[in-house]
């Protein structure tokens, strides 16, 4: 039976414009069809931080100039980001596997993502979004019940909350894929949040953490390995100090005991390793590797990487 991998690809290894993208993923694409060329079924769920931050700074920008051009809500800019970020990364997949004559086909859905309407952290937004703005727009749209802060003296900026994935909303319909023989990229930028109202999904303005959607994703569709993607090859324990450690294995306990010491920094490597842990405890034999794009191949051979395991 072939593994069942689910890839979490990083936002900024994507480029900053479409431009860069189209050169990035060419070169992401490889990799990727590595894994693939070695009998893996693979399911890409990718970061879209710098991407919906420009769709959202461009719509903002041309509400600013016509006030008939209506604001765009942010889970439509998320889905405009899964859109093109996904036609990117399923071209450029579909041509490195054609090259290599694979003939498996590649498709990227737009996914949502189903969050809790209650999750503590609608109470206090903190994810900043879109572009910068003087007191007075920012007042403005705090009239319309829109949560705005002061960043860090550089101007006035919208933010969300980040609430955690309780379901994938097209769970089956990748699980269907990916049976198949289909490469799938779904769950971009963690999906589009969505919540039920009155039993009907609505969007919500938030981000969820892409690593949390992957695991959500891998769970679903019944993986046995999750790969994180980021800018090392492996996990370190003190980090740029002279006691510097590289990790091979992280124990699911071990992994807590150095969360609980504050020993992987906020907003960087901290939800990657709660994510691994998340996915390795979930079902017997599972297993979470972190290591960088260009290693993932060397990794799952065992060469490199950090495997957090049960």
């Amino acid at each position: 039976m072939e593994e069942k991998v689910v890839i979490a690809l990083g936002g900024n290894a994507l480029g900053h414009s479409p431009e860069e993208q189209r050169a990035a993923v060419v070169y992401t694409s490889k990799s990727i069809a590595d894994l693939v060329e070695s009998g893996a079924r693979v399911t890409i769920c990718h970061g879209n931080g710098p991407q919906v931050g420009m769709i959202k700074k461009a719509m903002d920008t041309a509400t600013n100039a016509d006030e008939s051009i209506p604001m765009m809500p942010f889970p439509e800019c998320g889905a405009m980001s899964e859109g093109y970020i996904g036609y990117h990364l399923q071209s450029a997949l579909h041509n490195e596997l054609k090259s290599r004559n694979l003939d498996i086909n590649v498709v990227s859905l737009v996914t949502q993502v189903l969050v809790d309407a209650n999750d503590q952290s609608f109470n206090n937004p903190t994810k900043p979004i879109g572009n910068f703005m003087s007191k007075e727009e920012a007042d403005k749209l705090a009239e319309k019940g829109i949560s705005v802060v002061e960043d860090s003296g550089r101007g006035y900026r919208q933010v969300v909350a980040s609430p955690m994935p309780v379901d994938i909303i097209e769970g089956q319909a990748i699980k269907k894929l990916v049976e198949s023989g289909v490469v799938v990229i779904a769950g971009g930028g963690g999906g589009i949040p969505v919540v039920y109202q009155d039993g009907a999904l609505v969007g919500v303005d938030a981000v969820i953490d892409k690593d949390s959607t992957s695991v959500r994703i891998a769970q679903t569709i019944d993986a046995d390995k999750l790969i994180i993607l980021t800018a090392v090859d492996k996990v370190a324990i003190n980090f740029g100090k002279p006691d510097e450690k590289w990790l091979d294995k992280l124990t699911v306990d071990e992994a807590r005991n150095y969360i609980q010491s504050k020993e992987f920094a906020e907003g960087s490597m901290l939800p990657k390793i709660k994510a691994a842990v998340d996915f390795a405890e979930s079902k017997e034999g599972r297993k979470t590797l972190i290591t960088s794009l260009e290693k993932a191949g060397d990794g799952l051979k065992g060469k490199t990487g950090t495997w957090i395991v049960k």
